[in-house]
């Protein structure tokens, strides 16, 4: 079996509807433009509030894919 290498970064989604939502849609999105994306791990939840009330969801995630050498 071949040895792979994976590139790490940090990426954050935010949602106005739960921090499930803010993960999922950071995941997709980055999906969309990253090749082999295979990891994404929550390293941070925080929450915006205006007025005494939450009004977004924030989720901070390393995702991780496989480097292709060119």
């Amino acid at each position: 079996m071949a040895e792979s290498v994976y590139v790490v970064n940090e990426i954050v989604g935010t949602s106005t509807k739960s921090w499930e939502d803010a993960a999922k849609e950071a995941i997709e999105t980055a999906a969309k433009s990253v090749k082999d994306l295979r990891i994404g791990e929550v390293v941070k939840q925080d929450v915006t509030v205006e007025n005494g009330k939450v009004v977004a969801y924030r989720v901070r995630l390393n995702i991780s894919f496989k480097y292709h050498a060119e």
